[in-house]
Order: structure tokens, then C-alpha cells, then sequence
């Protein structure tokens, strides 16, 4: 019954030309707004929402999905060809994006990122048509314990996925933990670590974080290595990427895909904790893990097929049970409401329409994705022709109107200078930037769940291991931490008996 309603509606959306109209101008509007620092996927459902408000259902969700699945590419672009992430999301794009832009590779690491972005998709969907009860079912037995043990993992495979000292990125991803604890208390609204200034009353917001750490702490490291003889301007290189070095990738866009469907089933996680996992499990996997970070396309793949991905998952607790997987589907369900439309648990019996629309609206936003995407390729890598003196004015005034945009406020423009010169004081001393952009991410969520989990056990911490997924992921914390630590005591141990034996 399902299957048939899906493929009318495929076939009525494809062969309209006012519903191809509305794809189209959906996918380039995400493209664009994307693109943005400061303009994340949520800001745009949020701004082009009221344009549907007129519309029919259909062509509403259409148009809106169009969007929402575009702007998660599209907040790789910027991501690639200035270091300024998008989204959160594209945070680990950047990692190895950016230095192929500075080798004069970015029109292959915007191919690289597009396919990955498609692929993903395609197998989040195809997964939420399939699986949708069954992670739907999963994700319905994820309470506040389990929710402070996804966020424990996820700063553990952090520490993993930067390049150097696994301790050094721990310890600056716990900074981030506990920049993130700066404001007023959820629970208890009183003020932590504020120094009675009104303007950290709320906290550090996200954007502006990012946008300092990676744009204005980019540009300083710039304007040092100009000073000193050694900015180069990068060259565009070849644009298309061989068929089958694409194909060779196939694993990393599979497990990529799987982590982020299965990380953006689980409400609240989101697709930045699905990309930090990915990112750092292929790391871990990869036979040459030093060159992440370095413009490995690996690092590429993965977190964007993962970001992609997450996009399915997300829609699952939205469509199967009527709670949102996170602040897009947010935007996205109250744009479904206004329409008349409530998803919820019994949706599949009583609306089969209604979830024929969702699965066609993805499938051809990712196809008009995957063709505006390769056609603007050619244009956005005209960036890198810009002389970096003007790139750097372009950037920086990028900068601060991306952090002036999200709440129309001068103090988040302050924040911004502030971790741009953190970000810059980091490059410097050769510390990693990343672990501190995240922890700030998941230290609220570990936070929040941690205290509430203790106060429903009243102060017990057996809590945790009482419920089997949150004991299974702490047990997973506890031996990828140990194991490190007990291969470097086994390599000293056995270097000691050569030793021994030589004498």
C-alpha cells in the first residue's frame, strides 16, 4: 500500500513542472544559505518557512525538504574553500577539506563531499523507509542516562579523531565541556562561571565559537604566515574526481552512512555527534590515520556521508512517533503542523499519503542537490582566484556579520574576536582546534542528562549501568580509553625483555 502511494507520488511530484520549479529554486536557495557561516539549516527552514504558508501540503513539503537537504551540503562549501564551517555539522569537513583547497585541490574536495552527501542520503532514506519501526522502536528506549552516554562516547571517539597527543585533545575538548557550562543553569537557573558580566549571562553561542575558531583564527594564522613570506595562493586543480576512486571509497561512505542514520535516529543527538563518531571511526580504521587532517579524502567522505545520512535518521522519531530528532525536524515538523499535518505513531495506518510525500521529497531534493550541487562546483571554486589580501577582508567581514546575524547581537561579535584569537593561539602552539568547538557541542548534553539521571536515582550513579545501552556504551568508553594505555605498557614491557635478551 506504502510502496504504491510512494511511487505515485514520485511519479505526480517528477512529471510536474511546477513541483520540478519549486525543487529546483528549494535546492539553490539551500545551496546558497548553507553555504553562509551563520546561516545554518535550521535559520534557513526558519527564514523561507513563511513562503510555504500560502501553499498546498504537498508542494509545501516538497519545497521545505528541498531545502533542508540541500543546506546540509551546502554548508560544506564554505567549509572547503575558506575554512568557515556552514553548519556544526561541517565542523570535520574542514579538517581535511580545507588543506585540499591550500594543495589546489578544491574543486576534488567539493566532488568528494557532494557524492558523499548524495550517497548518504540516499542510504538514509532508503534506511528510514526500511527500518523506520525498528529504529523508531530503538530510539523510544533512549532516556536521560543513555543520552549522557552517547555524549560521553562521542567526546571519546573526539579524542581519537585529532591528529597528535590523544591526551592533549582530551584535555582541550574538556575546556570546551566546560566553556559550555558557562550561563545560567538549566536546572537551577543560577549563574556558573559568568564573572558578573551580563553579556556571558546566556552563554557562548555555537556560531560564533565556530565562525572565530575557524574563520577570524584563520585569517590571523594568514596574515603571520604572510607577514613572514610564506602565504601561498592555492591553484584550482582538475574539478572532477576519477569514477573509481570514488567506488574505492565505498566502505568509508557505507559506514558513514550507517553511523549517521543510526546517530540521527536518537532524538536530541544530532548530526554533530554523528559526524564526530564517523570521522573518528574511520580514523581509527584507516591504515594511514597521521594523514587525516592533512587532506586525506577519507576524512572528507566520512562525516559528510555521515551528515547526510543523519538527515534520514532524524526523520524517523519524526515520522514514527512525532517528536523531533532535532532542531531542524524541529522547524521542520511545526512547518508540517501549520499545514495540518501532525506525524505521530499512527501516521503509517491513518496517512500513507502524508509519509509518501516525506520519502519522494528527499529522494528529489537529493537529486537536485547532486545536480545544482556539480553544477555550481565550477563557480564556487572561483573563490580561490581571489587575491588573499581581499580574501582575507572578505572573510573577515563574513565573520562578523555571520556572528551578528544569529541573535542580532554586538556580544556575539565579541565572542567571535575572542575565539578567533584562541583559534589562533592554538594554531601557534600547534594545538587542536576541533576537541574545543565539540566539547562545547556535547558537554551541555552530558551535563544536563549526568545531573538528571542522578536526580531520578537520587544520587546513585549505578543508574548508568542498571540499563543495558547506556552500560554497553560506557563499557565501550572505558576500553577504547584503556586500550592505548595498555598497548603502550605491552610495547614497553616487551621492549624491556629485548632489551634483557640482548644482554
Amino acid at each position: 500500500m506504502l510502496l504504491s502511494t510512494f511511487l505515485d507520488t514520485l511519479a505526480g511530484f517528477a512529471t510536474d513542472p511546477a513541483m520540478l520549479g519549486l525543487i529546483a529554486i528549494g535546492a539553490v536557495l539551500g545551496l546558497i544559505l548553507g553555504a553562509v557561516p551563520g546561516i545554518s539549516s535550521t535559520m534557513a527552514l526558519a527564514i523561507l518557512m513563511p513562503v510555504t504558508f500560502g501553499m498546498e501540503p504537498g508542494p509545501a513539503i516538497l519545497f521545505l525538504i528541498s531545502i533542508f537537504m540541500s543546506s546540509v551540503y551546502g554548508g560544506s562549501v564554505s567549509a572547503i574553500l575558506m575554512k568557515l564551517p556552514g553548519t556544526p555539522a561541517s565542523i570535520f569537513t574542514q579538517v581535511d577539506g580545507f588543506p585540499m583547497t591550500q594543495q589546489g585541490k578544491a574543486g576534488q574536495a567539493l566532488t568528494y563531499a557532494l557524492v558523499a552527501s548524495t550517497i548518504g542520503g540516499m542510504i538514509g532514506l532508503a534506511m528510514l523507509v526500511v527500518l523506520a519501526p525498528v529504529l523508531a522502536g530503538f530510539a523510544t528506549n533512549f532516556r536521560s542516562p543513555e543520552f549522557a552516554a552517547v555524549a560521553l562516547f562521542g567526546i571519546v571517539m573526539l579524542s581519537f579523531a585529532s591528529n597528535g597527543s590523544t591526551l592533549v585533545a582530551t584535555v582541550v575538548g574538556l575546556i570546551g565541556v566546560m566553556l559550555g557550562m558557562v550561563g545560567f543553569d538549566n536546572l537551577t537557573d543560577a549563574q556558573r562561571m559568568t564573572m558578573d558580566v551580563p553579556a556571558l549571562q546566556s552563554g557562548f553561542n555555537l556560531i560564533p565559537v565556530i565562525i572565530g575558531l575557524f574563520g577570524l583564527g584563520e585569517i590571523l594564522q594568514n596574515l603571520a604566515e604572510f607577514r613572514q613570506g610564506t602565504s601561498a595562493r592555492p591553484s584550482i586543480g582538475r574539478i572532477f574526481v576519477p569514477v573509481s576512486d570514488l567506488v574505492s571509497r565505498w566502505k568509508v561512505m557505507l559506514r558513514g552512512s550507517f553511523i549517521g542514520t543510526f546517530i540521527g535516529a536518537i532524538p536530541a543527538a544530532g548530526s554533530a555527534v554523528a559526524v564526530s563518531i564517523a570521522y573518528a571511526q574511520e580514523r581509527r580504521l584507516s591504515k594511514e590515520p597521521e594523514k587525516f587532517g592533512t587532506g586525506h579524502p577519507d576524512g572528507l567522505v566520512a562525516p559528510e556521508a555521515a551528515n547526510s545520512a543523519s538527515v534520514g535518521g532524524s526523520l524517523v522519531p519524526l515520522i514514527a512517533l512525532g517528536v523531533p530528532g532535532d532542531t531542524i525536524t524541529a522547524v521542520l515538523m511545526g512547518a508540517l503542523m501549520v499545514h495540518g499535518l501532525t506525524p505521530g505513531p499512527l501516521l503509517f495506518a491513518k496517512d500513507p499519503t502524508f509519509v509518501s510525500w516525506i520519502y519522494a521529497s528527499v529522494l528529489l531534493a537529493l537529486v537536485a542537490t547532486l545536480v545544482f550541487g556539480i553544477g555550481m562546483i565550477r563557480v564556487s571554486v572561483l573563490v580561490t582566484k581571489i587575491p588573499p589580501q581581499l580574501m582575507h577582508v572578505f572573510i573577515a567581514v563574513f565573520c562578523v556579520i555571520g556572528a551578528f546575524a544569529i541573535r542580532n547581537d554586538m556580544n556575539d561579535v565579541y565572542v567571535m574576536v575572542a575565539f578567533g584569537v584562541v583559534g589562533f593561539v592554538f594554531s601557534r602552539l600547534s594545538l587542536p582546534v576541533t576537541p574545543l568547538a565539540f566539547g562545547l557541542i556535547l558537554g551541555p548534553i552530558l551535563e544536563e542528562n549526568l545531573r538528571r539521571s542522578l536526580m531520578i536515582s537520587r544520587g546513585s550513579w549505578s543508574i548508568f549501568l542498571e540499563r543495558p545501552i547506556s552500560a554497553a556504551l560506557i563499557a565501550i568508553c572505558v576500553v577504547l580509553v584503556a586500550l592505548p594505555l595498555f598497548s603502550a605498557l605491552a610495547a614497553r614491557l616487551r621492549l624491556r625483555r629485548q632489551a634483557a635478551g640482548a644482554r
